[in-house]
């Protein structure tokens, strides 16, 4: 198992802060479990902007756009593992304490959707965990 996910691109603008690269995904990545996160799932175009690193990159220039593997997981987790397990624990705590079924579903759900939001509120901090690197390609 390859410890990155990788794809080939073309940087199409360099500046001092952020490196635009322009990519394809391949079919593939349709089934990938990192697919959610990433968006690459659809073949079409994507542009990603990436922190730009000490290298003689050319706009035009061919290159690989990777992500660590593990990166992928922690996204799986954060966005389906644990939203399921916070759907899950709340409705049957609430059933199970003797609250109406349909009040514990729509609580249920009103935990899941506020466990969004917080992700939502702290995705700048995710963002700078989630960190792509260009090398060139091979």
């Amino acid at each position: 198992m390859a410890e990155v996910i990788s794809h080939p691109g073309t940087i199409i603008d360099i500046t001092p802060e952020f490196t635009t690269v322009k990519f394809t995904a391949p079919p593939a990545c349709s089934s990938c479990h990192a697919s959610g996160f990433c968006g690459a799932s659809e073949n079409e175009e994507k542009i990603i902007q990436i922190p730009t690193t000490l290298g003689n990159w050319e706009i035009g220039q061919e290159v690989e756009v990777c992500l660590k593997r593990g990166m992928g997981f922690k996204a799986v987790w954060l966005s389906y593992v644990i939203p399921l397990a916070v759907l899950l624990a709340v409705l049957l705590l609430l059933v199970g304490a003797g609250v109406k079924e349909w009040l514990s579903g729509l609580l249920a759900i009103a935990a899941t959707a506020v466990y969004y939001l917080l992700l939502w509120l702290f995705r700048e901090k995710l963002s700078n965990e989630y960190i792509f690197y260009i090398k060139e390609k091979s």
